[in-house]
């Protein structure tokens, strides 16, 4: 069986699209970078973090595959997560404006006795904002609960200039290095998964 490691409903609703029967775990993973810890290598990290909490759930069944996943915003080496509050995410997309940041999604399957990832980054270019556009975008709510302060699928998508990779990754959850990763994984002997 397929579990998703996740509560975010983005991730749930890409994860559908691949048509695999799987099962959504609520789970509460601490998202804290390690001193010296990379941009790249901190996604990568909470990714398998949250799958290998989610095989710790389900300890019970043997044939349990977890996914886990993580998506951040980098900016010039810093990791914009998930604003605090409003003022926040007013500050976060402030920087973001006018300038090309990367998204990186790690991807990590863990089943008993193994492990696989993927990364995937992506580049994002932003129009300049002005104060009122970023108030107004703000205001709808839509910032909090995302990384960078912004859901490329919703209102944000107006700003976008250019991106240069995956759309899925951008929203937080690459679909075709999924897709392929799941594959691999059960060509390496786990049943489909």
């Amino acid at each position: 069986m397929l579990y998703l490691a996740s509560r975010s409903p983005r991730r749930t609703e890409l994860l559908a699209r691949l048509d695999r029967p799987f099962q959504a775990l609520d789970l509460d993973v601490p998202e804290v970078r390690a001193a010296g810890e990379t941009a790249l290598d901190y996604v990568q990290r909470v990714a398998a973090d949250k799958a290998r909490a989610g095989l710790a759930r389900v300890a019970d069944d043997p044939h349990a595959v977890v996914l886990g996943s993580d998506t951040e915003v980098l900016l010039d080496g810093e990791v914009f997560g998930k604003p605090l509050d409003a003022a926040d995410a007013a500050a976060m997309l402030r920087r973001l404006s006018g300038r090309t940041h990367q998204v990186a999604t790690a991807v990590a399957l863990v089943a008993a006795g193994r492990e696989q990832g993927v990364l995937v980054v992506s580049e994002v270019s932003f129009i300049d904002l002005d104060e009122a556009a970023i108030a107004a975008y703000v205001a709808t709510g839509e910032p909090m609960g995302k990384a960078g302060a912004y859901a490329i699928q919703g209102g944000a998508e107006r700003y976008i200039r250019h991106l240069a990779g995956s759309y899925s990754d951008v929203m937080g959850l690459p679909l075709q290095q999924t897709e392929q990763l799941l594959l691999a994984f059960e060509s390496k002997g786990v049943a489909r998964v």
